[in-house]
Parts: C-alpha cells; structure tokens; sequence
C-alpha cells in the first residue's frame, strides 16, 4: 500500500527529532524532507540559535532534503506565516498531504498549526502529543538520544543550565515546576545523536552569550574555531 508522504516541521532539537523517530517507527508514513526556519542574519535556527552548519549534518545524517525556511529577526508574525506556508505549499505540489510537530501539550500551538496547515490543504501529525512529560524525556534517554540545552529563558530556568547535556542529571536538578522536555519553552536543544541518524554528528561547546532575554549556547561543528 502507498503510504502518504509526510514533511517533518524540524527544530533542530530533541522533540522533533524524537517525533520524527516515531512516524518512522510506525511506517504509516513516508517522511519526505525536514523543514527548518533559519534566521537570514545570524544563519542560524530560529529560536533555537543552532548553527546552519551543523542543521546540515542533522539532515544528512537523518538521509533527509531540508529545505530552510529564510525569516528576518525580528519576524513579523505576517512574514513567518507567509514564508511558512509557501514552503508547505511547495512540498504539497510535490505530494505531501502531512506536516510532523513534536508538539506535546499546548492546545494553542496546536491550533495555531492545525489552522496554518488547513489554509494550504495539509494536515498535522503529532505522534508525541499528550505523553507524560517526564516519562517521555526518559524514553529519550533510553532509546539513545544525544542532545544540548542551546537556549534557557532565565525568566524560568537558571541561565547557567544552558549548555548542559539534557541527561539524567538534569532531569533530576530541574527546579520545580519546570517541565522536563521544557515545552513552556523553559529550554530548547539540538540533538547530535540518536536513532534518527545514521551517525552521531561531533559537536563542541562555543561560547554563551546573553542575547535578547535568552541564554544561548553555541555548539560548534567538530573543529570549528570559537565564536559567538
């Protein structure tokens, strides 16, 4: 039987990473392409702050095209959508009817998605939605996935938890409160290694930097010199 061709709304981090291993695990799906928006003046993920350099080895390491998404920063919400939505409307003439989301709990991303998509005909698959939380990052963990707090909010989390390995240790000194995969947004990650990929991807750690409210680790492509 034919299955459907779905893309994979890429963050870079664990969530996605985690949903794309999922769809795969259970073969409904083929999964097409990874897409990814990246800031046009840092080249770097939004949000997320990881490198173009090393969103490129997530790719080839997950045998996946990705198409990046270009947006100013800041973005005007008007920009994202129509940017976003002319991507997906490219993988949707290439026969794509789904998107992938690693979103887990929030009814209002959710929503906000779902009514995105219905404006270009596709429809959104969320294989980790409404799992425990803290059982969810344990699986993570467990299945050998390898990732790096990139960006903390201090307003939530201490900014000094930027840069740290997202393992058991800091599963266990997360303050209460904070959610353990960080869907609050109290925390985003870059993974670099995992059943997703055909390869572990060498990274290192950069500098730390205090950037528009938020606490950014650099990780560095193996052998890159340090810079913010």
């Amino acid at each position: 039987m034919t299955r459907e061709k779905a893309v994979v709304s890429w963050s870079s981090g664990k969530d996605s990473a985690y949903a794309l291993h999922r769809v795969r695990t259970e073969g409904r799906l083929e999964v097409v392409a990874l897409l990814t928006t990246v800031t046009e003046a840092y080249a770097r993920v939004a949000m997320h702050g990881v490198r173009e350099s090393i969103l490129d080895e997530q790719a080839r390491a997950a045998g996946l095209p990705l198409e990046k998404v270009p947006i100013p920063s800041p973005c005007p919400n008007a920009v994202y959508e129509e940017r976003f939505e002319a991507a997906l409307s490219r993988w949707k003439a290439r026969g794509a009817t789904k998107v992938v989301f690693g979103d887990l709990f929030l009814e209002d991303i959710r929503a906000y998605r779902e009514k995105q998509l219905a404006r270009v005909g596709l429809e959104g698959v969320f294989p980790l939605w409404r799992r425990d939380t803290a059982e969810l990052a344990r699986a993570m963990l467990r299945e050998g996935f390898r990732a790096t707090l990139v960006c903390v909010d201090p307003r939530k989390l201490p900014a000094a938890f930027a840069g740290r390995a997202f393992d058991e240790a800091l599963l266990a000194d997360l303050p209460a409160g904070v959610d353990p995969c960080g869907e609050n947004g109290e925390f985003h990650t870059c993974v670099h290694g995992g059943p997703v990929f055909s390869r572990d991807i060498p990274v290192s750690p950069g500098e730390s930097v205090l950037r528009e409210g938020f606490a950014f680790a650099d990780l560095l492509p193996a052998g890159a010199a340090r810079s913010a």
